[in-house]
């Protein structure tokens, strides 16, 4: 169960606070939402 929670508390992080310098510094959630904002 720990390992679980510490799991999802990293890819939280990982997604939407850990700058991605593949795509300019941006959180990967950030890149996702202006991707679907230029759709729409």
């Amino acid at each position: 169960h720990e390992r679980r929670e510490a799991f999802t508390h990293w890819l939280h992080w990982y997604n939407y606070h850990r700058p991605h310098t593949g795509i300019g510094g941006h959180t990967p959630a950030s890149r996702g939402t202006n991707l679907s904002e230029q759709h729409t």
